[in-house]
């Protein structure tokens, strides 16, 4: 029994167990099949390699066909069915199935073999273990931090779905990186416990004493002889062992130790033993000291003074021996190593005055050293208002007045969170950097020539730097995140204050483009003023409102609408048509419908949203003047370009006079206006005005705002439209990087700016990238917009367009058909995306010689751009029309209907015209040669100069 014990632990610290080779590992020998013959399938899944072995069971790389997919498959070895394992298996699986987080491996199917033995389909990780990622990657401690709070988060929901794991260890936390970002995954519950409920109802382990867990990173109560009795704080022990890890690189309890250890001795060691705290660890290490302060970037004497203390006390916590010591859950610890990143006194130790003070200057000495003050002087304000606010809508009862007061104080809170300006904060920041190093550089004795020689130096170091972002983060930081926290803290009582300033953060928030704040202190006060007020208050339905933009500015238009449509629902049925709040939200809910594409509707309620706010509010009201920003957009849209144009250019010359020309709506405004330049083919003064407007926003709202990301899709957009497509493609790849880092990976805009991408791939030649970045954002619009969504159908057309320039016209046609087939169910007839899908698939018809099919397609194409005004698209559709009757030999028809494509098309830049002069020589051609002597000849001849000469 000491001797596999012995084996046990080898095992664990060289990594080789079957719980490490979910992801495959650097030398692993991969193996055909399970009898070593030829391919064979488990189900639906074709076997590639074997990923690890254990007593049990056996890990393979599989493949599964539909969807296409590598996958992990875990198999019962043969002959290993018995009651015990089966069970074992049985559990780990119905464990898996329990749980939906992104840092747990999910399970996707289960079944048996034709001989009985079963297995499960699993996500398969091709990562490494979270100990080799951080070394190999040479994270900081604060970088490791970061992602071991996700683990932790992990096994927080995995406890809430009453599994304990029971072998946390790195080798079962594989970290893999997409989209250059890391993503753990805890992975093997193959001895997970039940604490609510039975996995399954037969019995797991019948030996008595048996040991069930990696003795490394066992509780003392898991390594007790019954192990029975265990609950979730045996898991925030082994995460504390992990931890210890990933701060050190060595155990608790060293592995020299742990191998001369008896199963009896070890048992003591775990219950008795107190390991060295993580910094006193490092110090006895010797070389593997140097080792691992390289590895995170530092040197031994600095790797150990940021142990000492908060990292010792957060590790040494939750490595208690008595469980009711440690943190109670994996998520209180994620709590106490978040408020050490934010240098905030952490739980772990002693609260004592100096302590707390001591991390107060920590949090603050950016502000207090940089700013003079500046930072600290605005929290301290927000604190005392806040508390004035308290006292005096604690006395409300008194009297009026002192109600009055009350909501004269909150008022001027609101306004002075609301009005805070990055820009601004960020110049001070730097104008006071400045003449704090040239007054250092005076008192030190510095000639004035050498002063100004610091500063020169000064200024190129932050040359890169944006002052405006620099604010931004200080404002977030130290004043808005602090009022938030006096909210919570002192406003529980007073519901209309706190709603009314959460309210405000959100809006704040929402203005300086940091939206997952926004969404937080919105909902909070959609949550306090519906408890306080009802759901049909004003207050809530304004919090409501606004909570409806943010959700639409982060690409989650489906509840965008659903929350503006309830919010003017409601205001029409209680407040009436005219009211101010219910013309409001008539335009939140009309922009909602424009970023969903759906113009018609959007239009409808805009225009309704302008005229009662001209009547009610008058012509030249702010909020009236709103309005126009997105109505125009719409008009753009709909190719109403004179009227976009007019209300745009109104709109302009309205903030000029009012002298608001800085504010970032007059700057959308600007932006909204080269859009319609561009859509127009007016491309230089589109990009003079796009480049101002990025120029503008850099400055006024810092290069990570939203705002200024859109501005930099619109640049890279009007050099695809310009036709300039090496400039295209290398804006667009800057804009995609941006896009990804700012809005997310599964934003709409940013799905949108792969699929622009992948456009301008295709018309460089570049048909693989451009497939492989088709697929992609096809994948993610399906995922997050729904295979139903015009944006969605959008990418099906233009993946069909790349496969079919690789020759792929069948992959191409099945493409094209299930978009149709949607369209002609979720679209009108006369839809621009119907018609244009129409008219590819004739196109495709065409190329496979199914000429009578593309012809009906056509035909259809061209009598619904007959009701709209599509110069161009009706020339496509006219084109494809004129080659499929070309293929059908009828040529007087074709005739016609080529030169009206020709005609449509002459002077334009569109890459269907050379197409079109192509086909009018081929037409001819082949005219000549069943009817010679009529001048065909000589019209193909002209025709096909004329497409040489381009």
């Amino acid at each position: 029994l000491e001797g596999g014990w012995r084996l046990s632990i080898d095992s664990t610290l060289a990594g080789t167990g079957l719980e490490d080779t979910l992801g495959l590992a650097a030398g692993q020998t991969p193996a055909v099949t399970p009898d070593g013959g030829p391919e064979q399938w488990v189900g639906p899944y074709r076997l590639l390699e074997r990923l690890g072995s254990g007593g049990m069971g056996e890990v393979w790389l599989a493949e599964q066909s539909e969807p296409r997919r590598k996958v992990a498959l875990k198999l019962i070895k043969a002959g290993m069915d018995t009651r015990e394992v089966v069970a074992r298996f049985e559990s780990e699986r119905q464990a898996l199935a329990l749980m939906d987080h992104p840092a747990i491996a999910r399970v996707f199917d289960g079944g048996s073999t034709p001989e009985g033995r079963p297995y499960f389909v699993m996500e398969y990780v091709a990562g490494v273990p979270i100990t080799e990622h951080c070394d190999t990657q040479r994270l900081s401690t604060f970088e490791r931090l970061q992602l071991f709070v996700e683990v932790c988060e992990g096994v927080q929901h995995a406890h809430q779905k009453a599994i304990i794991h029971r072998d946390l260890k790195p080798s079962n936390v594989l970290v893999s990186v997409v989209d250059g970002k890391a993503c753990p995954k805890i992975i093997d519950f193959g001895i997970a416990k039940a604490t609510g409920y039975a996995l399954t109802e037969k019995t797991l382990f019948t030996l008595v004493g048996a040991i069930i867990g990696t003795p490394a990173y066992m509780s003392p109560e898991q390594a007790d002889a019954s192990g029975q009795d265990i609950d979730t704080r045996t898991d925030v022990y082994s995460l504390g062992v992990v931890l210890y890890q990933v701060l050190t690189g060595d155990l608790p309890f060293g592995s020299d130790d742990l191998r001369s250890s008896s199963l009896e001795e070890l048992r003591r060691k775990l219950k008795e033993v107190e390991p060295p705290r993580p910094s006193t660890r490092l110090s006895t290490l010797g070389d593997a000291a140097g080792e691992a302060a390289r590895n995170r970037k530092t040197d031994p004497g600095a790797l150990r003074h940021q142990l000492r203390g908060d990292l010792d006390a957060i590790t040494m916590k939750a490595l208690e021996k008595e469980r009711n010591r440690r943190y109670p859950t994996a998520n209180e610890l994620a709590l106490d190593i978040g408020r050490y990143l934010r240098h905030e006194a952490v739980v772990a130790r002693a609260p004592s005055v100096a302590y707390r003070a001591r991390k107060y200057l920590r949090r603050h000495r950016l502000g207090v050293g940089l700013a003079g003050g500046l930072a600290a002087l605005l929290i301290a304000f927000a604190i005392s208002m806040a508390f004035q606010a308290r006292r005096i809508a604690l006395e409300r009862d008194r009297a009026n007045s002192e109600r009055e007061a009350s909501e004269k104080v909150s008022a001027f809170l609101a306004n002075m969170l609301g009005s805070v300006n990055p820009e601004e904060l960020g110049k001070t920041l730097w104008t006071d950097l400045r003449e704090r190093a040239a007054a250092a550089r005076r008192k030190s004795g510095a000639t004035e020539e050498e002063v100004s020689a610091s500063l020169a130096s000064l200024d190129k170091a932050l040359a890169g730097v944006s002052s405006t972002q620099t604010g931004l983060n200080l404002l977030d930081q130290q004043v808005l995140a602090r009022a938030g926290k006096t909210i919570t803290t002192e406003m529980a009582g007073e519901p209309r204050i706190a709603g009314r300033l959460e309210d405000t953060l959100g809006r704040t928030y929402l203005l300086l483009g940091l939206l997952p704040q926004a969404e937080a202190h919105l909902k909070a006060a959609v949550d306090i003023r519906t408890r306080a007020f009802g759901a049909d208050s004003p207050d809530t339905l304004k919090s409501m409102r606004f909570l409806g933009m943010v959700y639409g500015r982060q690409g989650k238009y489906p509840e965008a609408e659903k929350i503006s449509r309830e919010s003017l629902e409601t205001l029409r049925r209680t407040l009436g048509s005219e009211h101010p709040d219910t013309l409001g939200a008539m335009q939140a809910l009309g922009i909602v419908y424009y970023w969903e594409q759906r113009y018609e509707l959007s239009e409808k309620l805009l225009r309704e949203s302008l005229e009662g706010r001209r009547r009610v509010l008058g012509p030249d009201h702010p909020e009236t003047r709103r309005v126009y920003i997105a109505l125009g957009m719409v008009l753009s849209e709909l190719k109403r370009y004179p009227e976009a144009e007019k209300m745009l250019l109104e709109r302009v010359e309205f903030d000029r006079k009012a002298g608001t020309s800085d504010e970032p709506d007059a700057i959308g405004t600007v932006m909204n206006l080269a859009i319609c330049y561009e859509q127009q083919g007016r491309f230089a003064e589109s990009r003079k005005l796009q480049e101002e407007v990025l120029a503008r926003f850099q400055k006024r709202l810092g290069p990570d705002h939203p705002d200024t990301v859109y501005a930099m899709i619109n640049i890279a957009s009007t050099y695809r439209s310009e036709r300039l497509f090496p400039e295209a493609e290398a804006a667009y790849r800057e804009t995609l990087e941006a896009t990804r880092r700012v809005l997310g990976p599964e934003h709409p805009e940013t799905l949108k700016t792969m699929s622009d991408l992948a456009d301008v791939e295709a018309n460089l030649g570049k048909n693989r990238e451009a497939e492989a970045l088709y697929r992609r954002a096809l994948e993610g619009r399906r995922r997050v917009l729904g295979p139903e969504a015009v944006p969605t159908l959008n990418v099906m057309n233009g993946l069909a367009g790349v496969l079919l320039a690789l020759g792929d016209a069948p992959g191409a046609q099945s493409l094209l058909e299930d978009a149709v087939k949607i369209e002609r169910r979720v679209l009108p007839a006369d839809h621009t995306l119907l018609l244009s899908s129409l008219t590819d698939l004739a196109r495709v018809r065409s190329a496979r010689g199914q000429h009578a099919d593309a012809a009906a397609l056509a035909s259809e194409a061209i009598a619904g751009y007959a009701r709209g005004k599509d110069v161009e698209g009706t020339a496509s559709a006219r084109l494809a029309l004129g080659r499929a009757l070309t293929g059908l030999a009828r040529y007087p028809e074709a005739e016609p209907e080529l030169l009206g494509a020709e005609k449509g098309l002459a002077g334009s830049k569109d890459p269907v015209y050379p197409q079109t002069l192509d086909a009018l020589a081929a037409m001819y051609q082949k005219w000549e040669r069943t009817d010679p002597g009529k001048g065909h000849a000589a019209q193909a001849a002209a025709w096909k100069a004329r497409a040489s000469a381009r």
